[in-house]
């Protein structure tokens, strides 16, 4: 089978499509045929050795992938050969095959597509994660977004929405918070412009927001922690900016607010049967027409590389997906 390959950590345009012999399922495993692919951030971390997972080598980066179960494993119940799945696979899915944990892998509804499902689980998982099961976020509480056209911010900016908070949206241009509006951003900022501080005093009436949806970092972190209601929660879902920020403590003793970790991936290691019940969840809201995954380009596996560039220059606008098509 064909497979975009990482031989060492490196610059991403060093990935080359290689011919390797397909996986094999082991016990509690299922091994896909792709059809799809999701390109994420941290595939490019991951390539480079930026990223807390470091695979051994040689790997195929690729975190989340669609298609139809070739083969089960030992132990596994409930998929068969030929099912349609969607499955947070961790590393592998660049590839026309991929095994993956049968306990992170979920039945795909015959409404979803391929490559919707591709571009999925890991956006709208760690945002609904984030929100319901970190922050707890409730009807009436105000989100402000950072990043809100990128993958996980334009669906938190959805999701806010769905769970009934009224969503400020900040990006770095006019056309990204026309996609966050088209969204359900409630109120718009464009921070390249400066002054997100006032700018959200301004939009609270002084209050300032309940909860802050950040997977950007960088300079733009101490700014906005400082826009937190009293009882605020921070939520820190990545640092898509480069650089991680450091907070200073007095400003959490002033709010009596919290920095919240969101790390899903591992938060669905560890507790499997409630993240599926989140998936279920999410694909049950899009099958009602509440959500609208945004899949904002496609590319071929042959040419991943390109796709993977555009979302490590943060150029993307919603989620990128490779079209692989083994499993249609």
């Amino acid at each position: 089978m064909k497979a975009m390959l990482c031989r060492s950590f490196a610059p991403i345009d060093e990935l080359r499509l290689e011919s390797i012999d397909a996986p094999a399922a082991d016990p509690g495993e299922v091994v896909i045929d792709v059809a799809a692919t999701g390109v994420n951030f941290l595939d490019g971390l991951m390539v480079q050795g930026k990223y807390q997972t470091k695979p051994p080598f040689p790997f195929s980066p690729g975190s989340e992938v669609s298609g139809r179960i070739r083969a089960v494993g030992e132990g596994v119940t409930g998929f068969k050969p030929g099912d349609r799945v969607a499955s947070f696979c961790r590393v592998g899915g660049y590839a026309e095959a991929v095994s993956a944990p049968a306990n992170q892998t979920y039945p795909l509804p015959e409404a979803v597509d391929f490559v919707t499902a591709a571009g999925f689980l890991i956006t709208y998982g760690t945002s609904y994660h984030a929100l319901k099961d970190r922050a707890r976020i409730k009807p009436g509480e105000t989100l402000l977004v950072l990043g809100a056209a990128g993958g996980v911010g334009l669906t938190a900016v959805e999701l806010g929405k769905v769970m009934g908070a009224h969503v400020i949206a900040a990006a770095s241009s006019a056309e990204k918070l026309a996609l966050a509006k088209e969204y359900g951003a409630d109120e718009l900022i464009d921070y390249s412009e400066g002054g997100l501080r006032d700018t959200v005093k301004a939009l609270t009436g002084g209050r300032g927001v309940d909860v802050i949806y950040d997977p950007v970092g960088g300079a733009l972190a101490e700014e906005a922690i400082r826009c937190l209601a009293w009882e605020g929660r921070y939520l820190v879902v990545g640092f898509a900016a480069g650089a991680i920020p450091k907070f200073p403590a007095n400003l959490l003793l002033l709010k009596s607010s919290s920095i919240l970790g969101v790390y899903w991936g591992d938060a669905l290691k560890a507790d499997p049967e409630r993240h599926a019940g989140n998936i279920a969840e999410l694909f049950a809201l899009q099958g009602e027409g509440k959500l609208r995954p945004h899949i904002s380009e496609t590319y071929t596996l042959e040419s991943a590389v390109e796709g993977l560039r555009q979302v490590m220059d943060r150029k993307v606008k919603g989620k990128v997906v490779l079209t692989v098509g083994k499993g249609e």
